[in-house]
């Protein structure tokens, strides 16, 4: 019984509340009563709820085992280890009918001297929806407020989700294109061994996200195949620890050190994970301090902004 209320806890994506629906739990115990009578047991023990969701799995799995080995061929451009700059682990989720996973996707980012535009490019080939293009709208403001009183935003940023040839939607990738934008802007890599979801309000609070438990499994799966280090892990939002339930096997792995979750309250704690350097909070006259990522990205479009003035047609 206490596994059966894990599952339905599972199904209702969130640890203080269970699932009504009464149709896949009566699913799972019958497929359970099977693998007992077949074990020859006289009751339903914990082992045979195991085994019914576990095959309730392997029935769902083909397109998703069909992901993980299109990336293990080096077909799908996934790093899971290294660092490199304006490049981030975001991860999507993808429905299946009653089911669904998730697996991890490369987003990039790009900056030149421009005049303060930043290029969605899903949005340009009409593949974002209404919901991710608000998502990135939000971000740009983000970075108007924080950097664009103190100089011009002279730059043109192009976004993308590399290796996504259909549709777009949905808020979820907002921080984790924030954090390739800074990175492009300062100069400062990021760690492929993390992933990361979560969504982004004007102020950079990260906001909660559908299908936690699917995209921390989907880069464990990945990370686990490869070999996990203990380097590995997920950046999530705080405001969804309440919503974790994961496979035995991910807490398995983040008990022993082998993997992580971590959980952050705004982009700036995103940032030092992600890269390993302090952010920088803005002193009370905008200044950044010495050496941090928001500093370098401050360098970065001074840059930028000598670049598009030189670059200006002089009158006459």
């Amino acid at each position: 019984m206490a596994r059966l209320i894990e599952h339905a806890a599972r199904l209702a994506a969130d640890a203080e509340r269970l699932s009504t629906r009464t149709q896949p739990l009566d699913d799972r115990l019958r497929e359970a009563a099977h693998f007992a009578l077949a074990a020859g047991a006289t009751r339903i023990e914990r082992d045979h709820v195991d085994a019914a969701i576990a095959a309730h799995r392997r029935r769902h799995e083909r397109i998703r085992l069909g992901h993980l080995d299109q990336i293990l061929r080096g077909q799908w451009l996934i790093d899971t280890a290294g660092s490199h700059v304006g490049q981030v682990n975001g991860l999507a989720v993808v429905p299946l009918g009653e089911d669904r996973f998730a697996h991890p996707q490369r987003i990039t980012a790009t900056v030149r001297a421009g005049a303060g535009e930043i290029i969605d490019i899903e949005r340009e080939v009409k593949l974002g929806g209404p919901i991710h293009s608000k998502g990135v709208l939000i971000l740009s403001a983000f970075l108007a407020a924080r950097f664009g009183w103190m100089l011009p935003l002279s730059l043109k940023a192009s976004l993308v989700f590399e290796q996504s040839y259909g549709g777009v939607e949905g808020d979820s990738a907002s921080l984790a294109e924030l954090v390739a934008l800074l990175s492009a802007l300062s100069g400062v890599a990021v760690k492929q061994s993390l992933a990361v979801t979560g969504s982004v309000n004007q102020f950079g609070v990260v906001q909660p996200v559908g299908g936690i438990n699917e995209k921390i499994e989907g880069f464990f799966e990945l990370c686990a195949a490869r070999g996990l280090d203990g380097g590995q892990g997920v950046l999530i939002p705080r405001a969804n620890v309440s919503h974790l339930m994961l496979r035995d096997d991910v807490v398995e792995a983040v008990r022993a050190g082998r993997f992580a979750v971590w959980a952050v309250a705004d982009a700036d704690e995103a940032v030092e994970l992600l890269t390993g350097l302090p952010a920088g909070r803005p002193a009370a006259d905008g200044s950044m301090p010495a050496g941090t990522v928001n500093a370098r990205a401050v360098d970065g479009l001074r840059k930028l902004a000598a670049l598009h003035r030189r670059g200006k047609p002089r009158d006459g």
